[in-house]
């Protein structure tokens, strides 16, 4: 559907057949060597600092309407998640800084339900007024109560906000909170819920940072691995059962009801899934990040595939060089369109 680029061996003359990426991101073959790319390129922020994962997760009564909104609710999730973040580190009360952090949206369960959440990595320090770096060492700086309080007050408060605006729309299963009376019940219930954040053991040093940032950022909703069988009606995949201590099962599912769960992860059109904040952000880190490794006295990491074309880094991440023919290991060149070139029977390199 994308075309192909067709090469011939100079030595030997065998074809290879390389196709063309789709480059979209909900697709589980084309997200690697972006992945590698980003992952890389973040390396030159990373910090020997504290490093925290903390995932912000709402009730399932609330689902319906967010699907509805997408867009909107999507972004509420990420204002709800900084704003708690960013108001709970600069009170002294906790650590008194700016601190820097990385969101990164969710929307599937292991099932492909819905389940909207986001990854926060979370430096574990930051810079005061003064300029001077606090941290808190391998503990956590702020109380999961608090952050669950918090956090639950700011998206309530901006998804209140949104319905007063009339900004909110009621679709499929979300049509009777047009209803004020229903919707007031479902505001009630979620106020009375508690919101449980999630906070896991600070990371092993930068290097291991950098390799758990790659197991978020450009995951989609189902891998090819786990997908394990298909027929001409039915697809099966394993998924964890969290219900039984995470231990891995076997769902089977019909084709349209596989279909449909995949696509209610696709993100709305040019909607960031990936958000910097704080020390982080664009506009600060070049100077901050400069600022935090003098004081801390940690080297820089170095990108490894800045300035590389395509085929090197392939070649330095894979060891595969796609400039040499598989057969012979001979220069390969575009196949040329001249008449009187005879062609071999070609081989498929994907």
């Amino acid at each position: 559907a994308f075309g192909v680029n067709v090469s011939v061996c100079e030595d030997c003359g065998c074809i290879s057949v390389h196709y063309n990426s789709c480059r979209d991101r909900c697709c589980p073959m084309c997200q690697e060597f972006p992945k590698e790319k980003w992952v890389d390129a973040r390396r030159e922020d990373i910090l020997d600092a504290p490093y925290f994962h903390v995932v912000f997760t709402v009730p399932e009564e609330l689902n319906p309407i967010i699907y509805s909104n997408q867009k909107v609710l999507y972004t509420a999730l990420y204002h709800a998640t900084s704003d708690t973040l960013s108001e709970l580190a600069a009170d002294c009360k906790y650590l008194g800084t700016d601190i820097g952090y990385i969101c990164i949206l969710h929307t599937w369960g292991s099932t492909m339900n819905f389940h909207p959440h986001i990854h926060a990595i979370v430096l574990g320090g930051g810079l005061d007024v003064k300029n001077h770096w606090k941290d808190n060492g391998k503990d956590f700086f702020l109380p999961i109560k608090i952050i669950s309080k918090t956090f639950r007050g700011k998206y309530m408060a901006e998804l209140k906000q949104l319905w007063e605006n009339d900004r909110l729309e009621f679709h499929g299963s979300a049509a009777p909170y047009k209803n004020y009376y229903t919707f007031k019940e479902l505001l009630n219930t979620c106020y009375t819920k508690e919101w449980i954040p999630y906070c896991k053991k600070p990371f092993d040093g930068a290097e291991s940072v950098i390799r758990y940032l790659g197991k978020y950022t450009h995951r989609i909703a189902i891998s090819n691995y786990r997908i394990k069988g298909m027929t001409e009606s039915t697809v099966t995949f394993s998924a964890k059962d969290y219900k039984n201590q995470g231990h891995w099962k076997e769902i089977t599912l019909s084709g349209e009801e596989f279909i449909r769960r995949f696509l209610m992860h696709v993100p709305p059109k040019r909607f960031v899934r990936i958000r910097h904040y704080g020390l982080l952000s664009s506009r600060n880190k070049k100077k901050q990040i400069a600022l935090c490794r003098n004081i801390l006295g940690c080297k820089k990491y170095i990108s490894k595939l800045k300035d590389m074309d395509a085929p090197a880094i392939i070649r330095l991440l894979y060891n595969k060089d796609i400039c040499k023919c598989s057969s012979c290991g001979g220069k390969i060149i575009p196949l040329p369109t001249e008449q009187h070139f005879i062609k071999p029977k070609p081989h498929m390199l994907c």
